[in-house]
């Protein structure tokens, strides 16, 4: 069983690959990522989907900030 503080902090070693998404779609690091690329991305299997489906999850928890 994880412990609490390795379930706290879950995002910080799941985000720590920073720009691994834009390395994996092709995109220029300083281009943004649209919501229709990401969501495109997240239909697919295996890195390139965890890594948009988690960018999706982390663009959820930012809206009420």
């Amino acid at each position: 069983m994880a412990t609490k503080k390795a379930k706290k902090n879950w995002i910080a070693g799941a985000t720590k690959n920073s720009g691994g998404l834009h390395r994996s779609l092709g995109v220029a690091p300083g281009k943004k990522l649209t919501k229709a690329q990401i969501a495109e991305a997240a239909r697919k299997g295996g890195k390139i989907g965890k890594q948009a489906r988690l960018a999706q999850t982390l663009a959820k928890m930012r809206k009420g900030k």
